[in-house]
C-alpha cells in the first residue's frame, strides 16, 4: 500500500474544505480565475501574432527569392556557369536571374518611382509565385524586345492605365549626347497586372523581360544577381556554407532575413512586448494568491499549532501551503491551457462567429490586405507560458509558507 505524505492529504483537504470567511474562498477562486486568463490571453495572442508574422512572411517571400548571388560589383557574370553549379545542390528547389533597378513611370503628367524587375519567365515561377498573383495578363506575355511591362495592382490605378495602354520607363542610367547627359527613355506596353497583397509590392513594384532591362539599363551580358529559392527558407546558413565550397569564384550572397531584417525584428520586438504586457495579468493573479494564502494561514493558526505540538516540522508546515497555494495556480493554468488552446485551433470559426453576431467585420477585404485572422499554435509557446505561470504561482506560495511555519503553538492556542 502507498503511504501518501501528510502534508499533500492537509493540502488537499484545506484546498477542498469550505471555510469560515467565504471571503478568503472568493479571493481564492479570483487567483485561480486570473491565472487562468492570463494564460488563455498569452497562448491566444501569441498564437495570432505567429500567424500574422507566417502570413506576411509567406506574402513577402513570394515575390521574391530565399537567396540572391551576386559579385562584389552588384552585378553576375556568366549567371547560366553559376545556375549549372547550384542547381543541384541539397536544398535548392529552383534558381532565376533577374535584374533589379529604380526608374520612373510616367503617362500624361503622372510620375511614380518604381523598383523594375527584370525577369525570364520560364525561370522565374522556379524562385517566386508571380504567376499565380496575376490579375490581369500573364507572365508569359513578357518577349524580348517586345517591351511589354507588368505592373502592380495599385501602381496601376495610381497611373491611371490598364491593358494595353503605354507607360514610358526611364531609367538613371544616362546616354551621353552632344547636348550633355540624357536619361534614357523607353515605351513599354501594360501586358499585365499582379496584386501580391503587400503593398510594398502592389504600388512600387513593375516586372519587365530581363533582356529588355538589359538594353535600357546598360546591362550588357550580366544580371544583377542569381536568386535562389530553397525546400526550407531556415536553411539559408547551411546552403550558404556548401555553396562556398562548390563555387569557384568570389560572390556575395544575402538571405531573406539581411533583406527584411528591420521588418522582421519589428514584428519580433512587438510579439515581446505583448508577452510582457500580458504576464502582468499572471502577475497580478499571483499576487492575489499571497493575499490568499497570508489569510488562510491567519485563519488556521489553530490547526498549525495543533500540528506542531504533536510532532510536525516547520518545513512540513510550509509544504502544506505551499501545495494549497500550487493547486489554486494549477487549476488556473489548466484551465487556461484548454481555453487557449481551445481559442488558437479555432480562430478561423470564432472570429467570423463574432463578426456575424456584431454585424461587422474586424479587417475587412477592401481595406486590409489579410482579411480573416491568421493563428499558428507554437507548443514551445505553449510550454514556456505554462512554466512561466507555474514558476509564478510557486514563488507566491512561499511567504505566505514561511509564515505559517514560523506560528508560535502557544500564542495560536492561547485564546482558544
Amino acid at each position: 500500500m502507498v503511504k501518501i505524505p501528510y502534508e499533500l492529504l492537509l493540502g488537499f483537504r484545506y484546498t477542498r474544505a469550505k471555510r469560515r470567511n467565504g471571503f478568503i474562498s472568493f479571493i481564492s477562486l479570483s487567483s485561480m480565475l486570473g491565472i487562468a486568463l492570463g494564460v488563455t490571453a498569452l497562448i491566444t495572442v501569441l498564437s495570432i501574432m505567429n500567424g500574422f508574422q507566417e502570413e506576411l512572411r509567406d506574402r513577402i517571400l513570394g515575390m521574391t527569392a530565399h537567396m540572391t548571388i551576386n559579385e562584389r560589383t552588384d552585378r553576375l557574370e556568366d549567371w547560366q556557369t553559376l545556375y549549372n553549379q547550384v542547381i543541384n545542390q541539397p536544398h535548392v528547389e529552383g534558381a532565376a536571374p533577374n535584374i533589379m533597378e529604380q526608374g520612373m513611370l510616367t503617362i500624361g503628367n503622372k510620375v511614380n518611382g518604381v523598383a523594375i524587375r527584370g525577369v525570364l519567365p520560364e525561370f522565374e515561377g522556379q524562385v517566386a509565385d508571380i504567376g499565380s498573383e496575376m490579375k490581369f495578363g500573364s507572365l508569359d506575355d513578357l518577349q524580348p524586345k517586345k517591351y511589354h511591362i507588368i505592373l502592380g495592382h495599385e501602381l496601376a490605378l495610381s497611373l491611371g492605365v490598364s491593358i494595353g495602354d503605354k507607360v514610358t520607363l526611364i531609367a538613371p542610367q544616362g546616354s551621353v549626347s552632344p547636348v550633355g547627359v540624357v536619361p534614357r527613355i523607353k515605351r513599354f506596353t501594360v501586358s499585365g497586372i499582379f496584386e501580391a497583397g503587400m503593398h510594398e509590392y502592389d504600388s512600387g513594384l513593375a516586372i519587365i523581360h530581363i533582356d529588355d532591362a538589359k538594353k535600357v539599363f546598360k546591362y550588357g551580358k550580366s544580371v544583377s544577381g542569381l536568386q535562389l529559392k530553397l525546400d526550407d527558407l531556415f536553411n539559408v546558413g547551411q546552403v550558404k556554407s556548401e555553396l562556398a565550397g562548390v563555387v569557384d569564384r568570389t560572390l556575395y550572397m544575402r538571405d531573406w532575413r539581411q533583406q527584411h531584417s528591420n521588418f522582421f525584428k519589428a514584428i519580433e520586438m512587438e510579439k515581446r512586448m505583448m508577452f510582457i504586457v500580458l504576464t502582468l495579468i499572471i502577475m497580478v493573479a499571483a499576487f492575489n494568491i499571497v493575499s490568499t494564502m497570508v489569510m488562510v494561514v491567519t485563519d488556521k493558526q489553530s490547526d498549525i499549532a495543533v500540528l506542531r505540538t504533536i510532532g510536525a516540522t516547520p518545513m512540513s508546515i510550509q509544504l502544506i501551503f505551499i501545495i494549497q497555494g500550487l493547486i489554486i495556480g494549477m487549476l488556473g493554468v489548466i484551465l487556461g491551457l484548454i481555453g487557449g488552446l481551445s481559442l488558437a485551433l479555432n480562430i478561423d470559426v470564432i472570429v467570423p462567429f463574432i463578426e456575424q453576431l456584431l454585424g461587422f467585420k474586424f479587417f475587412p477585404p477592401d481595406i486590409y490586405y489579410i482579411s480573416s485572422v491568421p493563428s499558428k499554435l507554437v507548443w514551445s509557446d505553449v510550454w514556456y507560458i505554462t512554466s512561466l505561470a507555474f514558476l509564478l504561482t510557486l514563488l507566491a506560495t512561499l511567504y505566505p509558507a514561511r509564515k505559517a511555519s514560523k506560528v508560535n503553538p502557544a500564542e495560536a492556542l492561547r485564546y482558544e
